[in-house]
């Protein structure tokens, strides 16, 4: 298969494009190597498809309409596997405009050729984030939703209210992926898993919101990259051209108790600073994933102590390389 993947230097982007690089698909991967956090870590992730002849890298904006056009007409993709977007919660309150290129025009320009290309199927991922202020849990696709709470959240539920369009109007094959907190090597440092672990071992405070008093359906990325293959190489679903999925390991952890997990592998006390809750949080996030597992038999089952062991011996082999 000929695939596009957007955000190949991103977190899950990166994974996802040497795990199909490395299954024999040929491999596009664009990404504008933006300065929201470390462009070194980005590049060292590339670095790690180095020498594979199925991934070629691209630096692209998605709102270069002009780069995005010529992308499409140079190459015939089988799939566009859309996983670029500027991410981050609190970072939306600081910073609105990014989320409004990246999430809004960006993913616009690049569903618009999508469909007039003809793309096969067209998956993007979504996040947990759209589920909101919903009290129910677990949080189903098929809950109604209550009101996102951040921009993060509503550029993310707009993508989703977009591409349904597109599959009624268009019929384009759309397959939106909410995926709850990924963590594991290669890891955003603005994310919990990260930001704590180097944290604690530096001897750093830690902010803790809502006194631990958290829960969250923390994912290893492994486990994410084995849905989404699954989900790329098993085609569009022929009797419903736009589906959602969530991606959670349906486990929520107590916020305190990770951080214990994390004390423990690492060895170090954490400096612990209580913080009130702030805005664009939620108390939980917790994945139904009764679909994904009828639909393809698979689902995340990676726990927490093994993610956060892997994580800790990635951390400590990457930084001490770098030294």
């Amino acid at each position: 298969m000929n695939i596009l993947v957007t955000g190949c230097a991103g977190f899950i982007g990166s994974h996802i494009s040497k795990r199909l690089a490395e299954e024999g698909h040929t491999v596009i991967g664009i990404d504008n190597l933006n300065e929201y956090y470390d462009v070194s870590l980005k590049i060292a992730r590339l670095g790690e498809m180095a020498g594979n002849d199925k991934f070629s890298f691209i630096k692209l904006d998605l709102c270069d309409m002009s780069g995005m056009s010529a992308l499409f007409d140079n190459y015939r993709f089988d799939v566009v596997c859309h996983l670029a977007a500027q991410a981050g919660v609190r970072y939306s309150f600081e910073n609105p405009q990014a989320y409004i290129d990246s999430n809004i025009t960006g993913f616009g320009n690049i569903i618009s050729l999508s469909c007039k290309h003809h793309i096969p199927h067209f998956i993007y991922a979504s996040s947990s984030s759209v589920y909101g202020k919903n009290s129910k849990v677990p949080f189903s696709e098929n809950d109604h939703l209550e009101g996102q709470v951040s921009l993060y959240a509503e550029t993310k539920r707009k993508n989703e209210l977009e591409a349904l369009r597109y599959s009624e109007e268009s019929g384009l094959f759309c397959t939106g992926l909410r995926f709850f907190t990924v963590y594991g090597p290669w890891g955003r440092p603005d994310m919990a898993p990260m930001l704590f672990m180097d944290s604690i071992f530096k001897g750093k405070e830690i902010k803790v919101f809502n006194k631990g008093e958290l829960w969250r359906d923390f994912t290893y990325i492994d486990d994410i990259v084995n849905v989404v293959e699954k989900v790329v190489t098993s085609g569009p679903d022929a009797d419903a051209p736009y589906r959602i999925y969530n991606i959670g390991h349906s486990s929520p952890v107590y916020l305190n108790d990770f951080i214990s997990i994390l004390e423990e592998i690492i060895g170090i006390k954490a400096k612990k600073v209580p913080i009130p809750m702030q805005p664009g949080d939620v108390i939980t996030t917790y994945a139904d994933t009764t679909l994904i597992q009828n639909k393809f038999g698979i689902k995340p089952s990676t726990d927490i102590r093994t993610g956060i062991e892997k994580l800790w011996a990635w951390y400590r082999n990457f930084y001490k390389s770098r030294e």
